[in-house]
């Protein structure tokens, strides 16, 4: 499955040449921002006196220093050539000139990926006002994110993924103007997601693998601009709000796995035609298949497995001309419409194991299917709110057990495509 999913960026270099390359959309305000006018922004002349060629490198200087200093294990050396005026020698650190001034060089990208080092992140890093890209994948920083990153206004990535980070959401992210693409995964970050967090205009949004609680946002598709959305692994609880249908024009992937959603499945999944994954397993859903999801034609990848949904598995779902994988076990399906009913010709991988197809091998015993079958669940009858859904899987005969506890996904430093 990780093949569908959004790439890791793995060069800061590349990353930077793109940056600077589309740099010229910025505006003479952000000179003005960062106190550069036209009829001086020339003249950065150092004293005689001064190691650093200009009072920018002077302070991303002060900030990496503060950051040396409450770094306390870094087993492959990583930082060891911190030292010294010459900042952009440093491992790790990358200079190019500001959009603002391309007569000088500025701290604009870190990359410490896999380094593995231990400590926190200082106030100061507050200082590199010009910083483009953070990645810090797959270390062990911990503590609270600081709210000086609100002065990082040309901040286009953020990767905290898979430290040990720990508070409520860092709302200091969605102060960021130019931020593009968001990766906190595999933290300790704990509470409700903003309701702002969907109001900003980012391409990609990685919070799965913490703690997060409480419903999922009503505003949750208000992001008309994210091409994956990846909240899996969490204990949200409640609907998926019908706002997704607001993605509709850019979403590729959406991964909810593990996330307590619970109701039907609604139909404004079926608007996102875009969408080449839907990864919905390990939830409460109940109720039919969309037949609006018949109409996702790009659709890679869906996955409804380990949940109570019931009634037929649509033939237009199967007729897909892009689906390679469909798995729909452990539900309470009792029929598989035309070509569903042989996947294989198709050349379609599929899992459609405990269910309640009558005639099919390893499925649910009649004594659980029969309240099922004899109940079905009306969509249009319930209603989403605040509240949840709770008493949709009631009368089920499902106890805990029968759906089995969720794997974890895999973290970004052994899955570095999800």
């Amino acid at each position: 499955m990780a093949s569908f999913l959004f790439s890791a960026i793995t060069s800061s270099h590349v990353i930077l040449i793109i940056l600077l390359l589309c740099s010229s959309f910025l505006t003479n305000s952000l000179a003005a921002k960062h106190g550069y006018s036209s009829t001086h922004r020339h003249h950065h002349r150092p004293h005689n006196s001064s190691p650093f060629p200009n009072p920018k490198l002077h302070q991303a200087y002060i900030a990496l220093q503060a950051w040396k200093k409450v770094i306390y294990s870094d087993p492959n050396n990583f930082t060891t050539n911190w030292v010294g005026p010459s900042v952009c020698n440093y491992r790790g650190i990358y200079c190019a000139p500001p959009p603002y001034d391309h007569k000088i060089q500025v701290v604009s990208g870190i990359d410490l990926n896999n380094a593995d080092i231990a400590g926190f992140l200082p106030d100061e890093l507050g200082l590199l006002s010009d910083l483009a890209l953070i990645h810090l994948n797959s270390n062990r920083f911990c503590g609270i994110v600081p709210q000086t990153l609100s002065n990082l206004t040309l901040l286009y990535e953020l990767d905290l993924s898979n430290n040990r980070f720990v508070g409520p959401f860092p709302n200091v992210v969605l102060s960021l103007p130019m931020l593009n693409y968001l990766d906190i995964r595999f933290n300790e970050f704990e509470g409700p997601l903003p309701p702002e967090l969907f109001n900003k205009k980012l391409d990609a949004i990685f919070v799965n693998n913490n703690r997060f609680t409480s419903m999922i946002p009503q505003n949750f598709g208000s992001n008309n601009s994210a091409s994956v959305l990846v909240i899996a692994n969490n204990k949200f609880g409640g609907c998926l709000p019908p706002s997704v249908a607001n993605l509709a024009n850019s979403i590729e992937e959406l991964l909810l796995i593990n996330t307590s959603i619970s109701g039907c499945l609604p139909p404004e999944v079926g608007y996102l035609y875009k969408l080449r994954v839907l990864d919905v397993s390990l939830n409460k859903l109940v109720g039919p298949i969309p037949y609006s999801i018949a109409g996702l034609a790009h659709l890679e990848l869906l996955n409804l497995a380990h949940n109570m949904m019931s009634g037929i598995v649509p033939e237009g779902v199967c007729l897909l001309p892009n689906l390679s994988n469909f798995t729909f076990s452990y539900n309470f399906f009792c029929e598989e419409e035309g070509i569903c009913n042989n996947l294989t010709s198709k050349g379609i991988a599929y899992d459609d194991r405990w269910n309640c197809f009558p005639e099919k091998p390893f499925q649910r015993s009649n004594k659980v299917c029969e309240p099922v079958l004899e109940h079905p669940v009306e969509c249009f009858e319930q209603h989403c709110s605040n509240g949840g859904s709770e008493g949709f899987g009631e009368g089920f005969g499902m106890i805990p057990s029968a759906i089995p506890a969720a794997a974890p996904m895999l973290s970004p430093s052994i899955a570095p495509a999800y």
